[in-house]
């Protein structure tokens, strides 16, 4: 069964054992606040340098590094969304941020995976749609490529766990569409 690949935990994503962690990056790449900040300094500065070669990074786009100073080995960057009301296509590019992290993941091999709730912090997207999104996009993903193992969905307070467990809860495959 697809859900039973799926753990939601309340965690610190950068102590996770996992083949990668995926990092709510701004579109610098150089590192921020929230999750972004966390990961950058658990990794140390090879993480940084790294980041600095890499250009950036377009919003709803992916792009892969070592994991340096991190339990996992690789992190997937991805540029998340600012909610702005959700008719400018926010819910379609974070949609995409997942897609193209799980694209990333086939391509590399990842088995194991940890993701944060992307955009739902500083940059103000509901916590029940992204978690809606996340949830089905995660299961969509797993279906596509049944390699991977463990996707582990890593909230950083309560609320936004419940928004995950309600989304989970709720079951059955929706239909996917952001407006794309």
């Amino acid at each position: 069964m697809i859900d039973s690949k799926i753990v939601l935990m309340e965690a610190d994503i950068t102590a996770l054992e996992v083949d990668a962690v995926v990092n709510a990056a701004n579109s610098s790449l150089l590192g921020g606040g929230g999750v972004d900040g966390a990961i950058h300094r658990a990794a140390g500065p090879g993480l940084l340098a790294e980041c600095r070669s890499l250009g950036g990074c377009d919003p709803g786009d992916a792009k892969v590094t070592l994991g340096y100073g991190l339990p996992a080995g690789h992190i997937i960057h991805t540029v998340g969304p600012i909610w702005r009301g959700g008719s400018l296509g926010e819910p379609a590019l974070l949609a995409r941020c997942y897609r193209r992290c799980f694209e990333h993941a086939g391509r590399f091999g990842f088995r194991s995976l940890a993701f944060p709730a992307i955009s739902t912090g500083a940059y103000g997207f509901p916590r029940d749609e992204a978690a809606s999104i996340a949830v089905q996009e995660t299961r969509l993903a797993l279906i596509r490529n049944p390699r991977i193992e463990k996707v582990i969905l890593v909230c950083f307070d309560a609320r936004t766990t419940e928004a995950y467990r309600r989304v989970m809860a709720a079951g059955g495959e929706r239909p996917v569409n952001y407006g794309e």
